[in-house]
């Protein structure tokens, strides 16, 4: 079913995984796209695929760092006068890079927190400074569900930069409700999905380490993407088994939390 509508979608990290499974996805829809990312070389191989898929859809590319915070600023302002107005901003880049902390390597969690809060706080800043000024538009900040309680050992700094991310974006949310603002704040909290990240997940021996209860990346993105285009303001994906096992974290003791991250 394709939108009669003109709707544009910017996603950051469009150039592998779950970002350029989203822009597939959204072009399905008829989404023209602004597609973001480090290596313009995937994004390009993907704009065209996306062409020949879906002719009437137009795929935008742009290089994009987004821990620069003025790229971020300016790459977004041109995609949205390319467009002729952004839509829909996605902030999905994220690095998943992670040791234990006091390990004496603390280069990746340094690089991770810097992509994931540095780097979602510039998206969001750029995004919303557009956004109110034409009092509409709809952000999405993709979390996870390890942002809900403390992870351990490698996973401890990536967790808490995800929760930086559904706390920035609840407070986004809180704000809007109040003054009533008609902008969207979407918080995603995607458990296990397929993607490059979740591929060479490290563990403290620096090997990949498969999680359990893995969800193929087309039917993880199918479930985000249901949330987004109902605007939910926080969204599972996919929900089940997620929401239950949100749910059981929130209250767990944290004995037993640290056994099941």
């Amino acid at each position: 079913m394709t939108n009669t509508a003109t709707f544009t979608t910017l996603i950051t990290g469009a150039s592998s995984g779950l970002g350029a499974e989203l822009a597939r996805q959204s072009a399905a829809l008829g989404h023209d796209l602004a597609l973001c990312a480090r290596r313009t070389d995937r994004l390009d191989e993907l704009a065209t695929e996306i062409a020949a898929s879906n002719p009437s859809v137009t795929a935008r590319t742009y290089a994009l760092d987004v821990t620069d915070g003025d790229a971020v600023r300016e790459v977004f302002r041109t995609a949205d006068a390319d467009a002729g107005g952004l839509d829909r901003i996605v902030a999905n880049a994220g690095l998943g890079k992670g040791r234990k902390v006091g390990s004496g390597q603390p280069d990746a969690n340094r690089e991770t927190a810097q992509t994931n809060v540095l780097g979602a706080l510039a998206q969001a800043e750029a995004a919303m400074e557009i956004f109110r000024e034409r009092n509409a538009g709809h952000l999405v900040l993709v979390s996870s569900v390890s942002a809900i309680r403390g992870n351990r050992k490698a996973m401890a700094t990536y967790g808490a930069t995800k929760a930086f991310v559904a706390n920035l974006g609840e407070g986004l949310q809180s704000e809007l409700l109040q003054s009533k603002t008609p902008i969207d704040v979407t918080v995603i909290l995607p458990g296990y999905i397929e993607s490059e990240m979740t591929a060479r997940k490290e563990g403290d021996d620096g090997k990949a380490k498969r999680p359990p209860l893995m969800t193929s990346t087309e039917k993880g993105v199918q479930s985000m993407l249901t949330a987004i285009e109902e605007r939910k303001r926080k969204a599972y994906v996919p929900g089940w088994p997620w929401r239950v096992i949100g749910a059981l974290l929130r209250v767990a003791p944290l004995t037993l939390v640290g056994r099941i991250n």
